[in-house]
Order: structure tokens, then C-alpha cells, then sequence
């Protein structure tokens, strides 16, 4: 079952999202915070930006982490056909019996914006790493402490067997934009 507003203010009382955006519609500004059923994340203001002058192949089995270089900033300008890594800016504690979905925002996605995360796994914690591709043929900015991308939360009808924590993945508890692991 997709759990409504109501829901998911309860489990940020909870602590399962920190800090917690309880409106949804700001002037000026990425919506971001909760909605009728999910609830819009934000970027931080540090992203990992691809770069091909140190290397010719991304290998995720053996990553060069010169592939990125860091940049930090409140706006973030992503080259043509190209790509940037960044982190939520909210904390996530997930609980056993939920799954999360992410969807990018329409407002970027009409400008070719891109969104990628992989489901949020029951029992996983930490900040989101997010990759956000620009898939238009002009350079394109995305804002730091805005709305990005939009997450539901699923609740299972019972407990899963093996949660995330429970496996001791690899990305538990991440603290900050991480790269890949094998």
C-alpha cells in the first residue's frame, strides 16, 4: 500500500526522515517536503561532477574515482549529455516493512533532467546518492537545498525475511555522495 501525508509525517516524527520538510509549495523555490503521497527530497550543495579528462571507460567493477571531480556550490551547471552525482540532503532511516521508490520532478524532467536512484531497500539508512543526468543538447542547472526528485513509500503487507541491514550492504549508512563499491 503507497502511504499518504499523514503517514509519513507520523514516521518523520520517528525520525525516518531528518530534517523533515513539512510543506510542500514554497514561493520561488523546488517544491520540496511532503505531498499526498510521498514526499519530495532535496539536494545538498556538494555534487561529484563526471569528467573524462583522467579517464576513458567508467568500470563499476573497477571504478577510477578520478572519473569525478568535486565541486561545491548552490547551483550546479551540468554539461551536455552528461551527468552529476549528489547526495540528499535529508537522512533516511527506512522502516522493515516499507519499500522506496524514487521519481524524478517534473519540473526538471521538463528540461531534460534525468533522476536515478535504486529503491530504497527496507531497514537501509543514510543520505540518498543521486545520479542526475542532463540529457539535452544545452548545458543545465539544477539547485542545492531544492526539490529534486519525489520518493513513495510502499508498506508491505508483511515483515521481509532478509532486510538491507540485515545483509550488511555495502551502502548502509552513507554519509556522504558514494562512489561505486564492489
Amino acid at each position: 500500500m503507497v502511504k499518504n501525508d499523514k503517514w509519513i509525517r507520523e514516521m518523520a516524527a520517528k525520525g525516518m526522515i531528518e530534517p523533515f520538510g513539512n510543506t510542500q509549495k514554497r514561493e520561488g523555490v523546488i517544491s520540496f517536503g511532503t505531498s499526498s503521497y510521498g514526499y519530495d527530497m532535496r539536494i545538498c550543495d556538494e555534487f561529484k561532477m563526471f569528467t573524462s579528462t583522467n579517464s576513458t571507460v567508467v568500470d563499476p567493477k573497477n571504478f577510477d574515482f578520478k572519473s569525478f571531480v568535486d565541486f561545491k556550490g548552490s547551483v550546479c551547471v551540468i554539461p551536455p549529455h552528461s551527468f552529476v552525482l549528489a547526495r540528499s540532503l535529508e537522512y533516511f532511516r527506512i522502516p522493515r516493512d516499507v519499500v522506496v521508490i524514487c521519481f524524478g520532478k517534473s519540473t526538471y524532467a521538463r528540461c531534460g533532467i534525468v533522476v536515478n536512484v535504486t529503491p530504497l531497500e527496507p531497514e537501509w539508512e543514510g543520505y540518498v546518492t543521486i545520479s542526475i543526468s542532463n540529457t539535452g543538447p544545452l548545458p543545465a542547472k539544477i539547485y542545492a537545498d531544492e526539490g529534486i526528485a519525489q520518493l513513495l513509500f510502499i508498506q508491505a503487507a508483511e515483515l521481509c525475511e532478509t532486510s538491507y541491514k540485515d545483509k550488511a550492504g555495502k551502502y548502509q549508512a552513507q554519509k556522504e555522495i558514494t562512489l561505486p563499491r564492489m
